[in-house]
């Protein structure tokens, strides 16, 4: 077994700094170094997990190939790092609390009094370790949430206890802001230093301090933490304000964040890795000067992370092409038939977004007729997909009261509708299809000479499904089953092929898109939005 190391993330100050975009950073120069990684999430809220929360809460609900609904932080390790993560990367402490209690309610605890410490810690650090039995060089571990928050002291005890236990074998990086005052034009330090204060206050020093700031840091800013903070001048590291998130592992390898962390767990620094591919993705990413503009038209527009990892695929796909797409995100229910053509007419492509609830379904439905009937390249996901059959089943199957039963339980056409054997589930996670599925793509379809191949395997976050009893109407009229689990016979992808592309897939294709190699599906459908 190997001596793994691991590495702690916390944050101070304010939410939303960045961690995991650090994290993955990180992970990947270390990958880049030879070293085999993982990240896993440690989230304070007291859910099981993300599956129930709303997007308004907590932005997009990623999906692991097993299964597992998790935290959007999960997709950045894996674009970052190209590393499948698993239910074993994101822990809630609802999570640890359930399986604290379990082991309580089957007297695993000898009728002991049970307590935050040793118990509910000794839960936390078991999961941390977990990873660290598959043989990894470094466990990253992110802990959610601020420092100083009531939720994560539990967290932050763990961590002190695991620097104890595991001696030479941890390193703690906090991250923190350096706001900029414009009326004295001054950089503070001053919140950096409590929040060090406060990990202090619950026995954990940090090793390493990165500042997030929208202004480069001075030295003598540097020199003021180093000083307050009690660690080394090169343990400080700047986190300025970059254009793109795939910028920052430059930026931390310039920085020499890396370097810093192998030197604290005395491993030899050999030769600095290149990273050409990715200086080469980011230039693209950057500096195309062709531009593609995509519609995105969904009910969570005004929260970007919603869409989190489709905006990311997109801009996979745009660079593999040396195009910048520019998304354009359209509320759906500010959509309809009188005004499709003023805000769809000048897209190279429109994509439908998924989600649940009737909640501007009927704009989704009334771009996708605009964009059929107007040729223009079309990506429904999930339930995309899901209103491009109603579309379809209303205005060419002359439908007209044709809908799913999750928006009109008692429609006559129930064009997609729950499995038989699902009506009698009653939890909503038990009618649920998660994790990764077969599915069988013809060789006609129009994502086969992207694919490569006919048998595929994609993730899946739905309720329900096409019912297969309309099928052979929809495939007379022009709408093509070309991709069908082979396990249930439940249609994963329609293409109309007289259509420019007009392509519905029931899977997430943007889950499994990565920085180096983007998605099949993405890239077909942007290489029809330029043709278009």
């Amino acid at each position: 077994m190997k001596n793994t190391k691991y590495i702690f993330i916390t944050g101070g100050v304010t939410s939303s700094l960045g961690k995991g975009i650090i994290s993955s950073s990180l992970a990947k120069l270390l990958q880049e170094r030879g070293y085999s990684v993982t990240i896993q999430k440690l989230d304070p809220y007291i859910n099981i997990d993300p599956g129930t929360l709303n997007p308004y809460e907590h932005g997009e609900c990623y999906v692991t190939n097993d299964g597992a609904e998790t935290d959007l932080d999960l997709g950045h390790y894996e674009r970052f790092t190209g590393i499948t993560t698993s239910q074993a990367n994101n822990v809630t402490t609802g999570r640890i609390y359930q399986s604290v209690i379990d082991k309580e309610r089957k007297g695993d605890y000898l009728g002991k009094t049970v307590q935050i410490i040793p118990h509910i810690t000794d839960e936390i650090k078991r999961r941390i370790k977990l990873l660290g039995k598959e043989n990894y060089d470094f466990v990253l571990t992110e802990i959610g949430g601020t420092v100083g928050d009531i939720e994560s002291y539990p967290y932050i005890e763990a961590i002190r206890q695991l620097k104890w236990e595991l001696e030479n074998r941890i390193v703690v990086i906090h991250l923190t802001l350096v706001p900029y005052l414009s009326a004295s034009k001054e950089l503070k330090t001053k919140p950096t230093q409590h929040s060090v204060k406060l990990m202090l206050e619950s026995g954990v020093q940090p090793d390493i301090i990165v500042l997030r700031s929208e202004h480069p840091l001075t030295f003598a800013v540097r020199e003021k933490v180093a000083k307050f903070c009690n660690v080394s001048m090169n343990a400080v590291i700047e986190s300025v304000d970059v254009s793109t998130i795939y910028e920052v592992p430059l930026l931390m390898q310039k920085e020499k964040l890396d370097e810093v962390v192998l030197n604290k767990f005395n491993l030899k620094v050999k030769d600095v890795p290149s990273l050409k591919k990715w200086r080469s993705i980011v230039d693209k990413i950057k500096h195309a000067e062709k531009t593609l503009k995509i519609a995105l038209v969904g009910k969570y527009v005004e929260l970007p992370d919603a869409y989190k990892s489709i905006n990311e695929a997109i801009i996979h796909a745009g660079a593999h092409l040396n195009y910048k797409p520019e998304i354009h995100f359209i509320h759906s229910e500010k959509l309809d038939k009188d005004n499709a053509e003023e805000k769809l007419s000048l897209f190279d492509g429109v994509l439908v977004a998924p989600g649940f609830g009737h909640r501007g379904i009927e704009g989704k439905i009334d771009a996708i007729n605009f964009v059929r009937e107007n040729n223009i390249p079309f990506l429904g996901i999930c339930l995309g997909l899901q209103c491009a059959v109603i579309e379809f089943a209303r205005n060419v199957l002359n439908l007209k009261d044709a809908n799913s039963t999750e928006m009109h339980q008692n429609t006559p056409f129930p064009v997609i509708d729950l499995m038989e054997e699902q009506k009698s589930v009653i939890n909503l996670g038990g009618t649920m299809r998660l994790g990764a599925y077969d599915c069988v793509l013809s060789k006609e379809s129009k994502l086969y000479k992207e694919y490569g191949k006919t048998e595929i395997k994609e993730r899946h976050r739905h309720r329900y499904e096409f019912n297969n009893e309309f099928l052979k109407d929809f495939e007379d009229a022009g709408m093509k089953a070309t991709g069908i689990n082979p396990d249930s016979d439940l249609v994963e992808i329609f293409e109309i092929p007289d259509h420019k592309w007009f392509t519905g897939v029931q899977f997430h294709p943007e889950y499994k898109s990565t920085v180096l190699k983007p998605h099949p599906v993405f890239i077909s459908f942007l290489k029809a939005c330029k043709n278009k």
